[in-house]
């Protein structure tokens, strides 16, 4: 591994785990732990079964079913019926749920929009397609292509 590469990754992991700390507080200044606004975003735009869910976030199923458990413990989420599948329920945001994550949304926009002033779009751009690219030769490496 070069020099520059093996920099990169050390820099994602820090980037990664500065974005997380900072997700952790916007997640808690509206009630939420970062897990729990991960899975109401997930299910937001439409009802999901625990396994899709944890698919998506690219998650284990165990740690998804505890947070999905938790969300309907506090309203903010129900189970319903999955036509399609009797025994894996569809988890659904309720009015309540909703409103918390668009209450989440809005904070952390706010904070993004003061976060990424200073870096202009196109070096924003730049590094998302570079990222992307990384994301697709990980997927090819893993066997996983299209699957992400």
């Amino acid at each position: 591994m070069s020099d520059e590469t093996a920099l990169l990754v050390a820099d994602v992991f820090e980037a990664a785990g500065a974005l997380r700390r900072l997700g952790e507080e916007t997640a808690g200044a509206e009630g939420l732990t970062q897990a729990r606004w991960q899975v109401l975003s997930a299910v937001s735009a439409e009802p999901l079964t625990v396994p899709q869910t944890a698919r998506r976030l690219g998650v284990s199923r165990q740690n998804t079913q505890r947070v999905a458990n938790d969300l309907v413990a506090l309203r903010l989420a129900a189970f319903a019926p999955n036509p399609d599948h009797r025994g894996s329920p569809l988890l659904t945001l309720t009015p309540r749920g909703r409103e918390s994550l668009a209450r989440v949304t809005t904070r952390a926009e706010d904070i993004h929009r003061t976060l990424f002033a200073a870096i202009p779009d196109e070096e924003i751009r730049a590094t998302r397609a570079a990222l992307r690219r990384l994301l697709t030769e990980l997927d090819r490496h893993e066997g996983t292509t299209g699957k992400r």
